[in-house]
C-alpha cells in the first residue's frame, strides 16, 4: 500500500457521524473517515451480531474490544480478542464475521 499526498491530520471518532448496518441479525455501527482512496473505519457491533454477506473486499483490522469470529468460505474459523488483527487482500479469501457478545474494531480498507 502506498499512502501518497495525505497530510497529518488527527480523526476524533466519537465526532464521527455513527452509520447502523444491519446484519443476519443484530447491527454494525459504522464511523467513517475516508482519505483518498483509503477507508479508516471505527465499527461497533452489537451483541448477537451475524454479517448477511460474504465480504471479498481487503482489510487490515484489529479487534480493541470484545471478540470477533470470522469465517472463511472454506470453513476456517478464527476469534479474535483484543489486541488481535487480521489482514487480508481484495478477493484473496472470501469472510464473514459474527459477534456473540459485540465487539469494537478499527478497520483499514
Amino acid at each position: 500500500m502506498q499512502i501518497a499526498a495525505l497530510p497529518f491530520e488527527t480523526t476524533q471518532w466519537d465526532a464521527v457521524e455513527r452509520t447502523t448496518h444491519a446484519g443476519q441479525s443484530g447491527t454494525a455501527s459504522w464511523r467513517t473517515q475516508r482519505f483518498g482512496e483509503i477507508r479508516v473505519r471505527f465499527v461497533e457491533y452489537s451483541a448477537g451480531y451475524v454479517a448477511d454477506h460474504w465480504c471479498s473486499k481487503g482489510h487490515v483490522l484489529l479487534c480493541l474490544s470484545g471478540a470477533l469470529i470470522t469465517e472463511l468460505a472454506d470453513g476456517r474459523r478464527f476469534t479474535l480478542t483484543p489486541g488481535v488483527s487480521y489482514q487480508v487482500g481484495d478477493n484473496a479469501e472470501a469472510h464473514r464475521s459474527s459477534s456473540p457478545q459485540g465487539a469494537t474494531l478499527f478497520i483499514v480498507d
